[in-house]
């Protein structure tokens, strides 16, 4: 069966892709089936006729074209009888259902809490969260699930630590969290948990309105008080802690495993001293000096990972021309961030992990106005979690032959399940 059609027009029923293709991987890589798609192409995403056609964009120029024109393609998702100004309440303060001049309105009361000079504040906070979880690696000994022990816990309590959860309340929210991702359990049950981590979290914002603290909500009530109303507030967090938990998990365990694989590249990510210094500082603390990890470095991982397969459908608002398509008001267009990321024509040997590389304008967090907000959060994380992990564990090396570690590809994220090391 042809996994390709040249045209709108010309796509016959019988070829409709496999059901999410812009997830599939093999391995790091997009699978042979994303690569055959052309930049843009539209395809139906189920195998019946009535089923929805959509485009779906893997050109780096196409992609970027798309996510930067917010005039002519909306995120805002539509809701038929509802009429056009109706939001279901879920969506509340979801920055990915706004669209400029709402989405512009939000999004510039938040952008102070993520600058970088805000976020050194919280950087002690997350070296603790990560030592305090190096501690469990350890204690569990060579073999250990880096994934269970490390990759998976770390995101969400940094979020948590972010918004200010207090932490006895921590071990039942982030288990509503994580049961609300797990793609393997009904809609139902998972809207159940969705349900339980948004009640505590509006009853968090409505403490935090009577005695504002130095956290990112307080922070925020302090600043523009009633210019955010409290639903928008809890909005807010859904989207950050929902974001977060998956792309950081996904990130850090793939990111170790291609080091693991690529040793001579570490000592680029961790910093030309921190790696002479750690084969003999092989315990706790912060290290005496030494830079950090190369933001060059970092920043092209997450290039070639691109763990999040494609943010937020694009819904067209005109009719609109992307290169020699023409996408109709009202059409759908997916973008896959995996494949943008890996076009030759944004970098040479896309496909090849490279931390030398120069920098390059990659997608991974998206582009225009729905960059990713907490990209600077991010880059911090993932920068002291690889660099602790070494300095800790200095002679880390997978426990398992390479062909036992399973990949998963989610709707949202792009990881592993489980990742035994020993050291």
């Amino acid at each position: 069966m042809s996994q390709q059609t040249p045209t709108a027009q010309e796509a016959p029923r019988s070829q409709a892709y496999p059901e999410l293709l812009y997830t599939r991987r093999t391995r790091y890589d997009p699978a042979a089936d994303l690569r055959a798609a052309p930049a843009l192409g539209k395809y139906t995403i189920g195998p019946n006729e009535s089923d929805e056609w959509v485009w779906l964009a893997t050109g780096y120029d196409e992609v970027r074209r798309i996510l930067g024109d917010h005039t002519n393609f909306s995120t805002r998702r539509r809701w038929g009888a509802e009429g056009p100004t109706w939001r279901p309440p879920e969506l509340v303060g979801h920055l990915m259902d706004y669209d400029p001049p709402e989405h512009t309105r939000l999004r510039s009361m938040l952008t102070p809490e993520f600058t970088v000079r805000r976020l050194r504040r919280l950087e002690p906070d997350i070296e603790a969260i990560i030592e305090e979880h190096l501690d469990t690696v350890e204690a569990a000994g060579p073999g250990a699930d880096l994934m269970r022990l490390y990759a998976q816990p770390v995101p969400g309590e940094v979020l948590c630590e972010l918004i200010g959860v207090p932490r006895d309340d921590r071990p039942e929210f982030l288990r509503h969290c994580h049961r609300h991702l797990d793609f393997s359990r009904s809609r139902k049950v998972r809207a159940a948990d969705g349900a339980a981590f948004s009640r505590y979290l509006v009853s968090m914002v409505a403490r935090q309105r009577k005695d504002p603290d130095d956290g990112f909500i307080g922070a925020l009530i302090r600043e523009h008080g009633d210019d955010f109303t409290d639903d928008e507030m809890r909005g807010v967090c859904v989207l950050l802690i929902l974001a977060g938990i998956d792309n950081i998990e996904g990130m850090i365990g793939l990111g170790v495993l291609a080091m693991l694989e690529h040793p001579d590249q570490l000592p680029q990510l961790l910093g030309a001293n921190d790696t002479q210094a750690a084969p003999g500082t092989p315990g706790k603390g912060r290290g005496d000096g030494g830079r950090l990890a190369s933001d060059r470095a970092l920043d092209e991982l997450i290039r070639y990972m691109s763990v999040a397969n494609a943010p937020t459908p694009r819904t067209a608002v005109h009719d609109v021309r992307v290169g020699d398509q023409l996408i109709k008001a009202g059409e759908t267009v997916i973008c896959s961030l995996t494949m943008a990321n890996r076009d030759p024509s944004l970098t040479d040997g896309a496909d090849r992990l490279d931390l030398a590389r120069e920098p390059v304008a990659h997608v991974a967090f998206g582009h225009g106005v729905h960059h990713c907000l907490g990209a600077a959060l991010a880059r911090t994380e993932l920068r002291i979690a690889y660099k602790a992990l070494w300095r800790r564990f200095p002679d880390l090396r997978l426990a398992v032959p390479l062909d036992e570690v399973r990949f998963y590809n989610r709707a949202l994220a792009h990881g592993v399940h489980r990742l035994p090391v020993s050291w």
